[in-house]
């Protein structure tokens, strides 16, 4: 069996629930409180993909840090980002390209994956699949609707990120 060890960050603006996918990847659970994260909080967690075994490094970084200093340090030597965006928040989705702008200044070249977040709240939803789409066309990035409270689509998001940075890496 192969193994590597990739770190991955979540980005995008507050409360868009990457600490509470991260939480239902890592734990398993899902807390209704908003937990604001400060600075950065690191998990881990293994995948195994085909015969490959990947030690994920997590980075969860606050929100709304795109251009900080600091925050571009965490992203240094990242092998590749989930970005997310609330499906209840258009601007949310928008923002994507400055996140996918800033992380590629200090890890060029690492992939990136969409988490459309929140598709639970189907009645406030306000960003169509085409938008959706359209962003990530142009990140090239592949794109997954998530739902950190009911669990829907989470272990995917991982999953597919997993798989781009196998590919990137040569471990086929």
């Amino acid at each position: 069996m192969n193994r590597l060890t990739a770190k991955i960050c979540l980005l995008g603006e507050f409360s868009v629930g990457k600490t509470s996918l991260i939480r239902r990847f890592v734990e398993g659970v899902f807390d209704e409180r908003y937990l604001s994260t400060l600075g950065v909080k690191i998990n881990r967690h293994t995948l195994h993909i085909d015969q490959t075994e990947i030690n994920l490094i997590i980075w969860d970084t606050a929100g709304g840090e795109k251009f900080d200093q600091v925050v571009q340090n965490y992203y240094r030597g990242a092998a590749g980002a989930i970005l997310v965006c609330d499906v209840t928040r258009p601007e949310t989705l928008s923002a994507l390209h400055e996140y996918a702008t800033a992380f590629h200044s200090a890890s060029p070249h690492t992939p990136f994956v969409i988490a459309a977040n929140k598709i639970d709240l189907t009645t406030q939803r306000r960003i169509a699949d085409e938008e959706i789409a359209t962003v990530a066309t142009a990140l090239q990035a592949d794109w997954i609707f998530t739902s950190a409270r009911t669990g829907e689509g989470v272990s995917d998001i991982f999953h597919a990120l997993g798989r781009r940075i196998r590919q990137r890496r040569g471990t086929v």
